[in-house]
C-alpha cells in the first residue's frame, strides 16, 4: 500500500469508541482520523473490503450531537504495536454532510497540536 496521503492523519487527545450500528457491539477505539477515513485498534481482525454501518461516540456535544453515524469500508488490517491488538484502516463511504462537519470540528478541537 502506498503511503501517499492527501490528507494528514490527526491523532486525537481522546480514544473514541466506534460501535457497529447493527449489533451495537464495540468495534474498536479510534486512534487517528482524517476527513477521508480513520484508524482504530481492536482485539479482533477485520478483513479488508468489509462494509460496516458504524457510530462514533463523541467526547463532547458537537453541533448538537454526542455521537455520529456513518458507513465505512475496511481497507487494511495489521497486527498493532501491541501484538494483542489489531490496527485497522477504514475509508468513509457514506456520511451525512452535518456529520462530516462534526468530524472537521472534532479534528480541529480535539487533535494534538503539531
Amino acid at each position: 500500500m502506498s503511503e501517499q496521503r492527501k490528507v494528514r492523519r490527526r491523532h486525537l487527545i481522546y480514544y473514541l469508541s466506534i460501535f457497529d450500528r447493527e449489533t451495537d457491539r464495540l468495534v474498536g477505539q479510534l486512534v487517528d482520523i482524517t476527513t477521508r477515513g480513520f484508524m482504530l485498534t481492536t482485539e479482533n481482525p477485520i478483513k479488508t473490503g468489509v462494509h460496516m454501518a458504524l457510530r462514533m461516540v463523541l467526547p463532547d456535544v458537537i453541533e448538537g450531537d454526542n455521537q455520529i453515524a456513518f458507513d465505512a469500508v475496511s481497507v487494511w488490517c495489521k497486527t498493532d504495536v501491541n501484538p494483542n491488538f489489531y490496527a485497522i484502516g477504514f475509508e468513509f463511504e457514506s456520511i451525512a454532510p452535518k456529520n462530516m462537519t462534526i468530524i472537521e470540528n472534532l479534528i480541529q478541537e480535539f487533535s494534538f497540536l503539531d
